[in-house]
């Protein structure tokens, strides 16, 4: 449905309830006990009428912005949260969170790291809540040290920031610091993506590196039978994927996680 349709449809929906509540009373009662019930709802209707006011003062000043994104014309939305954010200085992190966004669909990498840097400046708390969007452009650059460096500043945040800061690792083939965040994740996280990424690569990829080879098969097991326990096969592994596949930083390991799963239930 096209976004003016759906304004014209939300409110034509709201103005029928206030309607119906309005009149039904006439029609079910006597007109004395219909005035007293309306005395008595009236609360209700003015907040029903505030929310109808506030909610078009939304849409009204973000029509550009739903329009765009309905259209998917990421340049144009990217060049339009461009004025909003950097020009006026409004940084929100929505808004942030989807100019990030529109570069990482066009492959404008570095324009995700400058405007990382600039709400930093700005507002630092924008930054920890997008962490994963400005990490992933990173690392589709191919700045994985880099990249490594930047979660690093963040672990305490999430899982899948540890997970991510041990993945930049391995892909700058810094074994050393890889092998014990993915030790850690394959046998404590509580999410089966995660344990099962890491006993894939620490089975496939880090044994072959590490100075302790049995160290990381033996976790990587251990890994792979909790999965084994809790998923029973490669369906529940596949409703674990479905959860989160429209993540963004999702999108660039989502062959690692169809590996995973193969791995893991043979």
């Amino acid at each position: 449905m096209k976004f003016k349709y759906l304004i014209i449809a939300f409110s034509m929906i709201i103005v029928f309830i206030l309607l119906m509540a309005a009149l039904l009373p006439f029609l079910i009662v006597k007109p004395d006990s219909a005035v007293g019930f309306l005395h008595i709802s009236l609360p209700f209707f003015i907040l029903i009428f505030v929310f109808l006011a506030c909610f078009s003062i939304f849409l009204f000043f973000n029509y550009r912005l739903f329009s765009l994104l309905e259209r998917e014309d990421w340049p144009a939305l990217a060049y339009y949260l461009e004025q909003e954010i950097l020009a006026k200085g409004r940084y929100s992190s929505y808004k942030v969170r989807l100019l990030a966004s529109s570069y990482l669909v066009i492959s404008d990498f570095d324009s995700v790291i400058k405007l990382e840097s600039k709400a930093h400046l700005a507002k630092p708390a924008v930054v920890r809540k997008n962490v994963m969007f400005f990490g992933t452009a990173r690392v589709l650059s191919g700045k994985y040290s880099e990249a490594a460096a930047f979660f690093n500043t963040f672990l305490d945040q999430s899982e899948w920031i540890r997970w991510f800061y041990g993945f930049c690792n391995l892909l700058a083939g810094d074994y050393d610091k890889a092998q014990p965040e993915f030790i850690k994740l394959s046998q404590s996280s509580g999410d089966a993506l995660i344990t099962g990424l890491s006993a894939y690569f620490l089975f496939n990829n880090l044994s072959k590196h590490s100075k302790n080879s049995d160290e990381c098969k033996n976790a990587a097991e251990n890994g792979r039978a909790r999965l084994v326990s809790e998923l029973k096969n490669i369906k529940g592994w596949n409703k674990e994927f479905e959860k989160i596949k429209t993540e963004i930083y999702i999108a660039i390991i989502r062959k690692y996680v169809d590996e995973a799963g193969k791995w893991i239930f043979n």
